[in-house]
């Protein structure tokens, strides 16, 4: 049962399980001390600091020790490095500082393998740090790499320092000597120790074409934002004067509608719950995320993580892929809330390629500018040991990748997505393609339509529950699997539904006041309560379950959840919602609200870098997480702050304009406006992410 729902947590909730390496516990998979071996672990406490083993094992260390590989071309190969090497042994004899740091850099074998320290990442600084300059001609430069050694089910991760002149192939074959000397065991050839994926050194590559393209748009956006604020701001008091482009890029403009607060209640259309349950379920995606993290980073007492998994308060965090579902339904019932409004003053008619093309323009501006960033701008703001290594992505995604995240395909065009947690745009924008028959359906056909939806729904996850049982598809099962039962439209609409049958209800019933009775509003809370505290808990303390029981969670959960949310938002909207309506409906939520489409996009790029700048071994707890959590939020609000003035609004307003030719300085001024009008937003935040997922989604402003 732990094994499962870790992997529900880590699997389903940001699909990236793949790409965390060998990290046992992000895998769900338990590492009993005994599969290290009594006389293994014996063999390896004795041994000293592996580059002292090293020296002393090849003091004259020759070409064919490097490659293994006797030919000429071979020996030729590694010339350079045996030289470099040979040099090394020769200025630590006589104590040159350089050759001292290349040995000093070196990680040892970890300590506390016993509770769970498996990693020992030596000092990247010093090792990258070394240039020493033998001749005019010729430097010696340090070159940081991980070495891992797998015995039994552990993989031990230490790092290591050779000249930069050394390939990870040819280190590959050195250490596999080394480790096969000193623990008298032969390492398998299938097994990698040295990858040049894990390599680093001081030099840094070049800036390509796109790299100085998109240092070039961030600028000119930077300086239409600045010229049009100063514009804004000294010359033009009036804000109902002001041109309308200028005041699409202005970032004084940009932020009065921003961080606008309107006054709870003062709006009728106005669902102002939405704001607070947007923003909390986005950061439980954030913080469900950073456990992930946790989960893949070298952690000194990973061991001690099964206890926590075991805990009561494991159950919230590795049940944050509900924030995906509590996204779908906001997004399912925002559409059919504006939509029938809209409608019902066309008389029925809906353009449904202007819907397609409005989203498109909407979402894509911040995707594509979040490609750029990840791909060529994050690799620039740091380094480290794990820069790169401890992320939800993988440059190499997206290189080869980005178009189908344009294209909103790639849950379906490929395993390694480019912006991993943008699945849930894909999932989202592929539902609402089909959306519009369905809004058609509920305007002419109206409850007849809705009982077609609720039979839709019960079939959907019917076929969910039967594949997952017939083909025994499992979310502890294979990758493909996973996939199939976390990333596709089919298996994620329940929610989606259940949110547009809840948005028809409440368009149905708008103006309308319900006066119930204090028993009735008590079970409609216990009933709530019920089902969103029974999705959290169910599984607490299972020790197993079957494939069975599994797709009923998994199927039924689905449902349970938006039905939960139902309440919590018809409560809120009516006067029964109390001490949650006053919370959830605060103004203060309502900037961070309107910020979380970007907040969304952005939050695994501060993660990443936040992560890949670690330079020693963590130690895992709940604070230590929490520390991390609320660094990585508030870094995440900043940056989609600055994306908001520079992209995201500017580009929200200038598709209004454009599809608003006639009066486009109205226009403008209705974009803005609408910011701050919660139901006049159509807001679809991460899940799973924010997505996520947790974590994890969120998508971002339909009005």
């Amino acid at each position: 049962m732990v094994r499962l729902f870790v992997v529900l947590w880590l699997s389903s909730l940001a699909m990236v399980s793949a790409q965390f390496g060998e990290n046992q516990l992000a895998l769900g998979k338990q590492i009993p001390v005994g599969d290290l071996g009594a006389e293994q672990y014996a063999a390896i406490s004795k041994l000293r600091r592996l580059s002292v083993e090293f020296v002393e094992l090849f003091p004259n260390i020759t070409a064919g020790d490097l490659t293994g590989d006797l030919s000429r071309a071979g020996l030729l190969s590694a010339q350079e490095c045996q030289l470099d090497i040979a040099l090394l042994t020769k200025d630590l004899a006589s104590f040159k500082k350089w050759a001292l740091k290349m040995v000093d850099s070196w990680g040892f074998l970890p300590a506390g393998m016993l509770v769970g320290n498996f990693w020992d990442l030596g000092n990247f600084d010093e090792c990258v740090g070394i240039e020493h300059a033998v001749s005019l001609s010729h430097r010696v430069q340090g070159k940081y790499c991980f070495a891992k050694v797998q015995l039994a089910s552990v993989v031990l991760k230490t790092g290591v320092c050779f000249p930069a002149s050394c390939s990870a192939s040819h280190m590959d074959t050195v250490l596999r000597s080394l480790f096969q000397n000193l623990l008298d065991a032969e390492i398998s050839q299938d097994v990698e120790i040295v990858s040049e994926a894990t390599c680093q050194t001081a030099e840094k590559k070049p800036y390509d074409g796109i790299t100085i393209f998109t240092i070039v748009l961030l600028s000119v956006l930077g300086a239409l934002v600045a010229a049009s604020s100063v514009y804004d701001y000294f010359f033009h008091q009036d804000d109902k004067s002001l041109n309308a482009v200028v005041k699409a890029f202005s970032a004084r403009a940009n932020s009065r509608a921003l961080f606008r607060l309107v006054e709870p209640k003062s709006n009728p259309n106005v669902i102002d719950c939405l704001h607070g349950i947007r923003c909390m379920s986005f950061i439980w995606v954030v913080f469900a995320h950073d456990y992930m993290v946790f989960a893949s980073s070298p952690n000194t007492n990973m061991l001690d993580a099964l206890s926590w998994i075991k805990s009561f308060f494991s159950q919230f965090v590795i049940h944050g892929i509900f924030a995906v579902d509590t996204f779908f339904f906001l997004s399912g019932m925002l559409l059919v809330v504006i939509a029938l409004r809209t409608m019902e003053r066309t008389k029925g008619k809906l353009n449904i390629p202007m819907m397609y093309l409005q989203r498109y323009v909407r979402l894509t501006p911040l995707v594509a500018f979040a490609i750029l960033l990840y791909l060529k701008i994050l690799p620039l703001l740091g380094d480290g040991p794990l820069f790169g290594q401890i992320s939800f992505d993988s440059y190499a995604s997206c290189e080869a990748n980005w178009l189908w995240t344009l294209l909103y395909v790639q849950n379906y065009a490929t395993r390694d997505m480019c912006l991993s947690h943008s699945w849930y745009l894909a999932v989202d924008m592929q539902l609402f393609i089909f959306a519009p028959f369905l809004l058609i359906a509920l305007f002419r056909w109206g409850k007849k339509a809705a009982a077609s939806i609720f039979i839709l729904m019960l079939l959907l996850a019917s076929c969910l529950f039967s594949m997952m049982v017939i083909k025994n598809m499992s979310m502890n099962g294979s990758e493909e699997g996973r996939a199939k039962l976390y990333y596709t439209p089919n298996v994620r609409a329940s929610p989606y539904l259940v949110g547009i049958l809840f948005g028809y209800f409440l368009h149905l019933t708008r103006g309308k006041k319900f006066n119930l009775n204090p028993i009735t509003v008590l079970l409609g809370w216990l009933v709530a309560l019920a089902l969103i505290f029974t999705c959290l808990i169910a599984v607490y303390r299972a020790s197993d379950i079957s494939i069975v029981e599994e797709a009923l969670f998994v199927s039924l959960t689905r449902i349970a959840w938006p039905l939960g949310l139902c309440w919590v938002v018809f409560a809120c909207m009516n006067g029964y919602g109390y001490l949650a309506d006053s919370f959830l409906s605060s103004p203060l939520w309502q900037p961070m609200s309107r910020l979380s489409y970007a907040a969304y996009i952005f939050h695994m790029f501060i993660e990443s870098l936040n992560s890949g700048i670690t330079r020693t071994s963590t130690y895992f707890s709940d604070y230590q997480v929490m520390l991390r959590f609320w660094a990585d939020l508030g870094f995440t609000m900043i940056l989609s702050y600055l994306m908001h003035i520079l992209v995201e609004a500017p580009f929200a307003n200038l598709v209004t304009i454009m599809m608003s030719p006639k009066n486009p300085k109205s226009a403008s001024d209705e974009t803005l406006q609408t910011k701050s009008a919660p139901t006049e937003e159509a807001i679809e935040p991460p899940s799973e992410a924010p997505a996520s997922p947790p974590l994890t989604e969120r998508k971002e402003n339909q009005r």
